[in-house]
């Protein structure tokens, strides 16, 4: 899917996302987020990136984490941002929050100068990932942390054939009808067949000079979060 196309697409479905998050992942999104906030090392008074940070969710999530740290919010999706500008209001957190309109492969972020860099189900729908990676780098200062959650398949005989039924022909139909599309879902499974294995994807992370590069499975490998540093 071309970039001007994901980004219809997430103008399109911005208003619902949340309830359809919750409502496919059963809840279990909330507990992700959570986790992804608990791996965060942060100094005093740190600043976090939050890449594609859509409506805000996970920016929350490091806020509510960590009481002294400052994010700052990139999306491309203006519909998406304005959602979570109001999210972020009413839960009082606006003056730790930002949020700017922006691309991952070109941050408006000094380089060297935050402290952990964040992207949740986002880096699969941007095709130029080695960019996107160095970027990341550029932007943390020495020492600094990546996270990166995104979605991926389970592993064992049992359950990855079975989620590949309903990643497939389950969700689709059903994402796209909650949602009002005929596409959103159906991309989502396409998008997570195409997204690395681990091994070429910490290969690639590592390429991009990031150090001690691990990844974390969430809920039987349903949700992957992989991690390093900046050496």
């Amino acid at each position: 899917m071309k970039d001007t196309a994901v980004k219809s697409m997430f103008e399109t479905i911005a208003g619902g996302y949340d309830f359809q998050n919750s409502c496919l992942s059963l809840g279990v999104d909330i507990h992700w987020r959570k986790v992804l906030a608990g791996m965060l090392h942060l100094p005093p008074d740190g600043l976090v990136l939050d890449v594609a940070v859509g409506t805000g969710e996970v920016a929350m999530a490091i806020c509510h984490r960590h009481p002294t740290t400052q994010v700052i919010g990139i999306d491309f999706s203006p519909a998406m941002l304005a959602v979570g500008q109001m999210k972020i209001a009413r839960r009082g957190l606006a003056s730790r929050i930002s949020l700017a309109t922006g691309d991952g492969r070109l941050l408006p972020i000094r380089t060297g100068s935050v402290d952990a860099v964040t992207i949740s189900f986002g880096i699969r729908n941007i095709e130029e990932k080695d960019v996107v990676l160095a970027e990341f780098y550029r932007v943390l200062k020495p020492g600094g942390q990546l996270l990166i959650m995104d979605f991926s398949y389970p592993e064992g005989l049992l359950l990855g054939p079975l989620y590949r039924f309903y990643l497939n022909h389950i969700l689709p139909p059903l994402g796209n009808f909650i949602s009002g599309t005929d596409y959103a879902y159906s991309y989502l499974a396409e998008s997570v067949a195409n997204f690395p294995g681990d091994r070429v994807f910490l290969g690639m992370i590592a390429a991009a000079s990031f150090r001690d590069c691990t990844v974390k499975k969430l809920t039987f490998g349903i949700a992957k979060i992989f991690a390093g540093h900046k050496g």
